[in-house]
């Protein structure tokens, strides 16, 4: 972010690092503090700030810092902050132990911003491409909107709102249970306290009135702070005889967002519009300083939580910063000494992300801000592929790829795992041609076709149309799950006629395992409208999303098993209440109705081009808003025509044999053939 207006400067990446411990350690269980299991960099606690500068006057500079800092001026130290005429050299150096150091200046023409470059002195000075200088890594500086002396980036805050219950009930003559009427999540207020009270937080009624076994407790002292932000639909709290309270009051924790600017979705079903709001409610939910899983239990970004996020993020509020921070966050810092999350599929997530970040944003400069933590991660991926050049999970890593309740053998070179790979590889191509480094595209082109012609060697049975699990101490384990042929049918690793044999053999195939978690559901649906399956995916919605809700959601879950019924949907991990009834890949139905039945998707970064392709899925009508960063695409269709309203130019309505140009400002009106309603 370029600015000609004064704002905090940092070096790129430690309010990230720094914000995300603090976030990441919010997790307990049962009052007791839960760390992430990965290793968490710190950032670095002296930071020098440069800038060269041309004056025509004396300039007399205002300097904040957060953290002690010296000034200096041609290389020497400065008592005082006046900068004379002519060409010179200005550094502030910065150390701070506690948050990272920053700056915000002010005098004249020079205010900072992110022009000004940074280095934390290390020696080995290396431009925004990667490429080393001499010594001293030098980079511009990060920047976001702290733009005020009295708005540092250590005070930043989500915004609050005070809620009510919706019901309270008498349990017990010392209990007493508060509902919210949906899930919530933000920080507990009583008024009138006196005495010790015990609170039992619950995402459902059992929970919160399972004192033994409920996720998340406080017991409050009267004079002690507030505890920390919880989860929750009910608050049973209980008081000794000695003890009392008023009201109960909750600040209810979000991030805030523009209606007018966000995404929306309308349809003649009832029940589809609201699967619609729950998606939108969960993922708001969730959306906090970073995209995390779930907000009750583990609180923690996850990589393969957070890439799902991104895109429905894409189609609902467009928040391009919260990607930032999460991508930067999940990173860290090098060396890479495991890969993200500890899970090999989510390290190959996160290079998968920023190729997807760069089409939908076209924010070319995130990518070269990233691009040396990309090859370093790369690096460390390829120090430890196999001889054959496939990734094999060696013993520090988790090696996930979903929930199953099936036995699926996770040893050995996995198909799915090589699928993540190469398109790792190839978003590793695309990138750096783009960032213009020729030898380095030329390297990643070389590994990606060298596996594209590997993994159907050893995978594929072109006979029967699919690919098999996995290679284990030299031999093929034929067991055939959805797991790589979703991933190849996604990421567009399949020739047609193969789409549709694995579509047939597999995916529709009642004999295969089937997939129950939202987390992988949201590829199993997406694969199934690449190859035109779109009323069977709209069936699979409403199903699926519209059971949860027939269970009582006010938010979507981390995994809904059909099969089970009442308490029996809370219990996960061996735990009664174990199961996050609020998380993100949860709430695929905005991604999955915004680009493939609402149709609209980038066809150039940044959408400098799109293409608007709907499909009803056997609705009578339906009509939303897509969100991009030109403005809002609005769709509309019914059987009889299809409706297009763009901020933007240089876009096509694409139906069965028409592609028609979309006019910014100028609604499009095409009147369907009986085929194609």
């Amino acid at each position: 972010m370029k600015t000609s207006t004064p704002t905090w400067i940092w070096y790129p990446g430690d309010f990230e690092v720094w914000l995300g411990n603090i976030f990441n350690n919010r997790r307990t269980e049962r009052g007791v503090i839960f760390p992430p299991f990965w290793k968490q960099d710190s950032h670095w606690p002296t930071v020098a700030f440069t800038k060269s500068v041309d004056l025509d006057e004396d300039i007399e500079l205002t300097i904040d810092a957060e953290g002690e800092y010296s000034f200096s001026v041609d290389g020497k130290l400065q008592a005082h902050h006046q900068v004379p005429k002519g060409h010179h050299e200005l550094s502030i150096k910065v150390w701070n132990q506690a948050t990272p150091p920053a700056i915000f200046v002010t005098g004249g023409s020079i205010v900072s911003d992110a022009t000004w470059m940074v280095t934390y002195e290390d020696k080995i000075w290396i431009d925004e491409n990667g490429v080393a200088h001499g010594s001293g890594i030098y980079v511009p500086a990060g920047c976001w909107n702290f733009d005020s002396p009295s708005t540092p980036p250590s005070q930043y805050r989500l915004e609050r709102k005070e809620m009510r219950p919706v019901n309270e009930e008498r349990i017990s003559p010392a209990g007493m249970l508060y509902d919210f009427g949906r899930e919530m999540f933000g920080y507990l207020k009583l008024t009138q306290q006196k005495g010790t009270l015990e609170v039992f937080y619950g995402e459902s009624r059992e929970e919160a009135l399972d004192k033994e076994h409920c996720e998340t407790l406080d017991v409050l002292r009267e004079g002690h702070r507030t505890p920390g932000s919880k989860a929750f639909r009910y608050i049973y709290i209980e008081a000794a005889a000695d003890s009392s309270y008023g009201d109960v009051l909750v600040d209810f924790e979000y991030a805030p967002f523009s209606p007018q600017h966000s995404g929306s979705f309308r349809c003649s079903d009832d029940e589809l519009n609201r699967i619609w709001e729950v998606s939108a409610y969960t993922l708001e939910l969730t959306t906090r300083e970073f995209f995390m899983d779930g907000i009750k239990r583990d609180r923690w970004t996850w990589s393969g939580d957070a890439i799902q996020s991104y895109l429905m993020n894409y189609y609902l509020h467009f928040d391009t910063e919260c990607v930032k921070r999460t991508i930067r966050q999940l990173r860290g810092k090098d060396p890479v000494t495991a890969h993200v999350n500890t899970i090999m599929d989510y390290t190959f997530y996160w290079f998968i992300s920023l190729r997807q970040f760069l089409m939908y944003t076209g924010d070319l400069d995130f990518i070269k801000e990233m691009f040396p933590r990309i090859k370093s991660l790369m690096d460390y991926v390829e120090s430890r592929l196999n001889e054959d050049g496939f990734a094999e999970g060696k013993s520090d890593d988790w090696v996930f790829v979903d929930w199953t309740d099936f036995p699926m053998h996770k040893r050995g070179v996995l198909c799915f795992e090589q699928l993540l790979l190469l398109n790792a590889y190839l978003m590793l191509f695309v990138l750096s041609i783009l960032i213009r480094r020729n030898d380095l595209a030329s390297y990643y082109a070389s590994k990606a076709k060298a596996l594209q012609k590997k993994i159907p060697e050893t995978f594929w049975d072109e006979e029967r149309g699919v690919f098999w699990h996995s290679l284990e101490d030299g031999k093929l384990n034929k067991q055939i799950t959805k797991f790589p042929h979703i991933m190849a049918i996604v990421y567009g690793l399949l020739k047609d006629e193969q789409k549709e044999k694995v579509a047939k053999n597999v995916l529709l195939n009642p004999n295969v395992p089937p997939i129950t978690t939202p987390y992988m559901r949201f590829y199993e649906l997406e694969a199934l409208c690449i190859t035109g399956h779109h009323d069977y995916v709209m069936k699979e919605i409403k199903d699926y999303w519209g059971g949860m809700l027939r269970e009582g959601a006010t938010s979507f879950w981390e995994k809904y098993n059909p099969e089970e019924h009442g308490a029996e949907h809370l219990a996960m991990y061996g735990r009664p209440y174990g199961k996050s009834l609020c998380h993100a890949w949860g709430a695929s139905p905005l991604y999955l109705l915004g680009r493939y039945f609402l149709g609209v998707k980038p066809t150039r970064t940044g959408y400098t081009e799109f293409e608007v392709k709907p499909v009803l899925g056997g609705l009578e009508w339906m009509e939303g808003d897509v969100p991009t960063p030109r403005g809002l695409i609005h769709v509309y269709m019914d059987k009889h025509q299809v409706k297009v309203l763009s901020s933007a130019d240089n876009g096509w309505l694409c139906l069965e044999d028409e592609r028609i140009a979309v006019e910014a400002g100028k609604e499009l009106i095409v009147e369907l053939k009986q085929k194609q309603a």
